[in-house]
């Protein structure tokens, strides 16, 4: 048994137990990859898989391999960064929701470089079940989040708390701070952020909650986007309290309240949890729980 009997193991169960799809990533032929399941099962004497047709279903053996898989492949993978890095200050590898890695990961990173000019940090921004798939297969380090998570392999930690402001054009019947009926508020036209999105999944179980759901007439991943269709009367929508305050204040949107629904959120810091952090992205995570913004250039509030 070998590592490689690991990874293929590890990508057949990655690739929905789709031994063509598996050998197409480790470019191997099918019977190869079969091969190397059977040759696992005769190594250990369990069965892995449980074959009903011609589709595989992971036993509970099997289940317990793949722990062992992702744990000792991912392991493998980090020595083999370090050893190859190890003349540099090392890679952090930073994953970011898209709020986040357009709002405070430049300040961090900003941050940490001036204390630590040799380090490499590559980021990846993207929905949290991107960020997720990403981390599973070992290719970030850890991300930063706005929302739930629903691999059970992550570990979750909250480092900030946010809310969601609703934002009208300056233009409207209502007045800043006016808290406004559910009623009220489900009969406007929404401009709100794509599906997957942290912002979106907070606003999608807050609405749900209070017992309704909204058909959006814009839908989008750029928060740019959806404040200017706001700022142009085009509708309103519901967006990160840092990406809006500063054009609240500037009277270019208006924030008003809606009766019984709480838009409070936290956001998270996710990794796996059979992950090495090295000391310096603990270091960088460390960083990101203890920043203090009223340290920053003021424009910080730009977009």
């Amino acid at each position: 048994m070998t590592l490689r009997h690991m990874k293929i193991f590890r990508s057949v169960c990655e690739n929905g137990y789709n031994a063509t799809k598996t050998a197409e990533d480790m470019h191997m032929t099918q019977p190869a990859v079969s091969l190397a399941i059977k040759e696992l099962e005769q190594y250990y004497g369990v069965v892995l898989f449980d074959r009903i047709g011609r589709r595989l279903k992971i036993t509970q053996a099997g289940q317990k391999f793949l722990d062992y898989a992702i744990h000792i492949s991912s392991l493998f993978d980090d020595m083999e960064k370090g050893m190859r890095d190890w003349n540099s200050f090392g890679i952090i590898r930073v994953g970011a929701s898209i709020t986040i890695g357009s709002k405070f990961l430049p300040y961090y990173i900003k941050s940490f470089n001036k204390k630590y000019p040799g380090t490499d940090i590559r980021v990846f921004i993207s929905t949290v079940s991107q960020l997720e798939k990403k981390i599973n297969s070992n290719e970030l380090d850890f991300a930063l989040v706005e929302s739930g998570i629903h691999s059970p392999n992550m570990i979750s930690e909250k480092y900030m708390e946010d809310h969601l402001d609703v934002v009208f054009p300056p233009n409207c019947n209502y007045k800043h701070g006016q808290t406004i009926s559910i009623e009220e508020f489900k009969n406007q036209k929404f401009l709100l952020r794509e599906k997957d999105s942290g912002t979106r999944n907070t606003f999608d179980i807050a609405i749900e909650k209070a017992g309704f759901s909204v058909t959006p007439i814009w839908e989008s991943i750029s928060t740019t986007a959806l404040i200017n269709g706001v700022i142009n009367g085009i509708g309103i929508s519901v967006l990160p309290h840092n990406m809006v305050d500063d054009l609240i204040n500037r009277g270019l949107l208006i924030s008003v309240n809606v009766d019984g629904i709480d838009f409070n959120r936290s956001f998270r810091i996710i990794h796996h949890k059979d992950k090495f952090l090295t000391s310096s992205a603990k270091t960088f995570i460390d960083l990101c729980r203890n920043y203090n913004f009223n340290d920053c250039d003021s424009d910080n509030n730009s977009l």
